[in-house]
């Protein structure tokens, strides 16, 4: 006769948080084994892009207690949160918006100059 399969915590009900693969114990009895969730890669939240240089971990394993901040950013602006691409967006966007306004105030010094010169 086969052995009944019991759950040992939770629910009974067969969803993600409750997945389980049966072993066989060296006395020979079968029980279920907990599986853990699998990982998802940091994304960037702007451009969807994966992050490079950040350890796939459940959220729980990124605590401070078990992962040391140096493994969970990437030692530049905005480094482990927006991807590189997206921050040399935003520089240059930031950079172009200044240099618009330089060119502004350029261009009022000349025309109250021409006025002036009337």
């Amino acid at each position: 006769m086969v052995q009944r399969m019991v759950y040992r915590r939770r629910h009974c009900y067969h969803t993600k948080s409750n997945a389980v693969r049966i072993v066989k114990t060296p006395g020979g009895k079968l029980v279920y084994q907990y599986k853990k969730k699998p990982t998802a890669a940091a994304k960037c939240p702007v451009s969807g892009a994966i992050l490079n240089g950040l350890p796939q971990r459940r959220p729980s394993e990124l605590s401070n207690k078990r992962l040391s901040k140096r493994n969970k950013t990437v030692s530049r602006i905005y480094g482990g949160h927006l991807s590189h691409k997206v921050v040399r967006e935003r520089i240059i966007r930031a950079f172009l918006v200044e240099e618009q306004k330089i060119v502004k105030k350029v261009l009022k010094l000349q025309q109250a100059k021409e006025r002036a010169a009337k």
